[in-house]
């Protein structure tokens, strides 16, 4: 079955900003500044990107075909 993916950039400096802004920037993978990373798109990934959303932004990808 195929799902959503979201890919998330990292574009604005995490400097000034709280510990837990900067743990949720982690967590999410991100380390440098214009990094991608890619997750699928669940509530729990929806939920921490809202926490950073100043920080970072969010493109939705086509949906991926299943492997076979």
């Amino acid at each position: 079955m195929a799902s959503k993916r979201l890919r998330i950039t990292y574009v604005k400096s995490m400097i000034g900003y709280r510990e837990k802004q900067r743990e949720t920037l982690r967590s999410l993978g991100l380390r440098r500044l214009g990094q991608s990373v890619e997750h699928p798109d669940t509530p729990s990934v929806r939920g921490m990107i809202a926490k950073v959303q100043h920080l970072v932004r969010v493109e939705e990808l086509d949906e991926r075909p299943a492997t076979e």
